[in-house]
């Protein structure tokens, strides 16, 4: 069982001697199918969900009415390979304001960006749509956006982003966007405490990441916690920090599709190390801290979702480090793209398929 965070901690997992069989019994009811390889959502105040579509779509699921029609006015996407419209949330004054956010890959003069565009909900449309952030430079390739959002407890907007894959190296450098993330205020304004502020990425809040396709704010501490995708091998999730270099491609524990070594170091000073590693890879999507009574035992735990092996994984966060890992929902055979919790205390997953639905876990 891992008891420290350190690098014997993380081999321990690799080993596999901190995994378990699974032992909470869960029952899973599917809410509503149909949906085009979902890969975001949020919930809205008064139950209502938003769920984004990787082709170009914002769907709105209501329990009682079911899934919307995709709404109108969304803001043209590149849905090449990995790209399209991805990662969603609402404002925390949605109450009043109606607005969401989403990060989407946004087609430009030679190639695409992810991008970050605010609108309101109104109706079957949105309207006043507005572009707040794009990432620099524009890329030509499909490939590791990013695109995870968030809010922090103070306001800020966190943006995950990826490395755009052959541009591993820019990961290194803070005066661009490429596998790094951004934090900004909601009017796309840059926080003056930021790091960089004087760079020409002034957004910039960590750098060294690869594909971070896991965003999450802690329920109780309030820090923000992310987690990329590594190449073959190498997953992480991390605790991240202000001005923090998490040293891809320069320290990783994955070796290339390829099998061709990348780096050959897993530790570098001045370079932050994982809380939890993974090796082989299980493509980790989505994450979550759970906060909520439905699941009295995992108080305080993560929750993540694995594409490659079709599962919901939780770690146990036992005193704030990670512990013993267990597998769910592997015999469903579906690839998790999101996990967040509803305000009933219950678990939402998504599964990234052409017909993909969306779950409710609740213990059974």
């Amino acid at each position: 069982m891992m008891t420290s965070w350190t690098k014997s901690l993380c081999l321990a997992a690799v080993l596999g001697t901190a995994f378990s069989a699974q032992a909470t019994e869960l029952n899973v009811e599917e809410l509503t199918t149909g949906l085009s390889h979902p890969w975001g959502m949020a919930f809205l105040p008064d139950g209502k969900m938003v769920i984004t579509e990787r082709a170009g779509n914002i769907r709105i699921f209501d329990k009682t009415a079911g899934l919307s029609a995709p709404l109108k006015n969304v803001p043209e996407v590149a849905a090449v390979n990995q790209g399209g419209l991805l990662g969603i949330t609402a404002d925390p004054d949605f109450a009043n304001n109606q607005t969401i956010y989403f990060c989407y890959s946004k087609p430009g003069e030679g190639g695409s960006s992810s991008s970050v565009s605010k609108a309101k909900i109104a109706g079957d449309s949105l309207t006043d749509v507005e572009t707040i952030f794009s990432a620099s430079p524009l890329v030509d390739n499909g490939f590791h956006f990013g695109c995870r959002v968030a809010f922090d407890n103070e306001g800020h907007l966190f943006i995950t982003l990826g490395d755009r894959y052959k541009y591993m190296k820019e990961a290194q450098n803070t005066d661009n966007h490429l596998g790094t993330v951004v934090r900004i205020w909601p009017d796309g304004s840059v926080p003056e405490d930021n790091p960089f502020t004087k760079g020409d990425a002034p957004q910039v809040y960590s750098y060294g990441h690869r594909n971070v396709q896991g965003l999450t704010v802690h329920p109780q501490t309030g820090e923000v916690w992310a987690m990329e995708h590594g190449p073959k091998g190498g997953d992480e999730v991390n605790l991240l920090g202000k001005g923090n270099n998490y040293g891809w491609p320069l320290i990783t524990y994955g070796i290339d599709y390829s099998g061709d070594i990348i780096s050959d170091k897993t530790e570098m000073e001045g370079m932050e190390q994982p809380v939890v590693y993974w090796d082989p890879s299980i493509a980790p999507s989505g994450m979550v801290f759970y906060n909520g009574d439905k699941f009295p035992e995992w108080k305080g735990d993560l929750l993540v979702g694995s594409l490659k092996f079709t599962h919901l994984r939780h770690i146990d966060m036992e005193g704030g480090k990670p512990g013993e890992q267990t597998e769910y929902l592997r015999d469903r055979n579906e690839r998790i793209r999101d996990v967040i919790e509803g305000p009933d205390g219950y678990l939402y997953l998504l599964t990234d398929t052409p017909e993909g639905k969306l779950l409710k876990v609740s213990p059974e």
